[in-house]
């Protein structure tokens, strides 16, 4: 009896065994790489010119990989593509994309993009001058996103919140819309719509704060960063040829954006002048940024009160791989 069990017990383990190794060969089989997908969004004049060139395609297209590119409306979108994972690198503000890795979504930012001022309250009422003068008042913003986050910031300077306005979820050129038409009083505007309405519609802006614009996050999928580590240098390098040439090529780099968002040039020329390309490496300025982010974020309850902000923001911000190739 005993030796009949022993028998039936190495069967089973031998066919758990050929099991296991189907799975794994498999598994193996499932990670080779077909396609990248990356997002592209005119509020990332860095992924307008690298989609222009085909640069990561004439990369790939050595090792028979496609490329596919989705179109980003805003960081809202390019975050639910990442967590959907129907994209695998995704351009999002630095405090948007804490707001998702707190929900525990498994990204990583892995270079910066920019840092943009790209995000201010604009205003065509002429009794709007101050933060203050937005209490009671319907205001627009895309939630979840830089410009979303600057208005909360802005309220919490002068001791508001967003239970003191009328808040009014819009993705951004449906608020700017609506601030033309006279639905909103203000607008927490965003790059290159924001300078189109400065430009077409006179809008003014009437609280810029530079340092509540959180930088543009180059994101990727953790999955895909285990899987793929040298798909993702080669992204990294792309990217960082598109942000060399465009500090090299300023008036060129402006007439995509135009050509790419339907913008006129000079609107697209204003967008440029206010994005500083200089600091690709995220680091500590990057943590410091989105800890600040974090405080307030907590305070109005959108990331919860129990979420460890410090400890999300350390997870997420890995410069490793845009260090080695930068720096080397």
């Amino acid at each position: 009896m005993k030796k009949t069990n022993i028998l039936l017990l190495t069967f089973i383990l031998l066919v758990v065994g050929v099991l296991q190794a189907c799975g794994n060969g498999k598994a193996a089989k499932n990670e080779e790489l077909k396609t990248v997908r990356l997002d592209y969004a005119y509020y990332s004049p860095t992924s307008l010119v690298l989609k222009k060139f085909g640069w990561l395609e004439e990369e790939f297209k050595k090792d028979n990989v496609k490329v596919e590119w989705t179109l980003s409306q805003g960081s809202n979108k390019a975050l639910e593509f990442l967590t959907s994972n129907s994209i695998d690198f995704g351009s999002a503000a630095g405090a948007a994309t804490l707001i998702t890795k707190s929900k525990e979504v498994p990204i990583q930012n892995i270079y910066v993009l920019s840092q943009p001022e790209w995000t201010a309250l604009a205003t065509l009422d002429k009794s709007i001058k101050t933060v203050k003068d937005l209490k009671g008042k319907k205001v627009a913003a895309t939630y979840g996103t830089d410009p979303y986050i600057f208005l909360l910031r802005a309220l919490n300077e002068v001791g508001l919140t967003e239970k003191d306005i009328q808040y009014i979820n819009l993705q951004h050129n449906d608020g700017y819309q609506a601030l033309v038409k006279g639905d909103v009083v203000a607008w927490a505007g965003l790059d290159p719509i924001m300078a189109t309405a400065e430009q077409e519609a006179h809008a003014r802006l009437f609280y810029r704060n530079t340092a509540f614009n959180t930088y543009n996050f180059l994101n990727v999928r953790e999955e895909f960063k285990k899987a793929h580590p040298k798909a993702v240098e080669k992204v990294i390098q792309a990217y960082e040829k598109a942000r060399k040439w465009i500090q090299e090529n300023p008036d060129e780099a402006a007439e995509i954006i135009a050509k790419e968002a339907k913008i006129d040039l000079n609107t697209a020329k204003i967008q440029l002048k206010r994005t500083n390309f200089d600091h690709p490496i995220p680091g500590e300025d990057q943590v410091k940024a989105l800890n600040a982010a974090g405080e307030v974020l907590q305070k109005s309850k959108v990331i919860k009160p129990d979420v460890d902000v410090k400890k999300i923001t350390d997870d997420l911000i890995d410069p490793s791989l845009a260090k080695k190739i930068i720096q080397q």
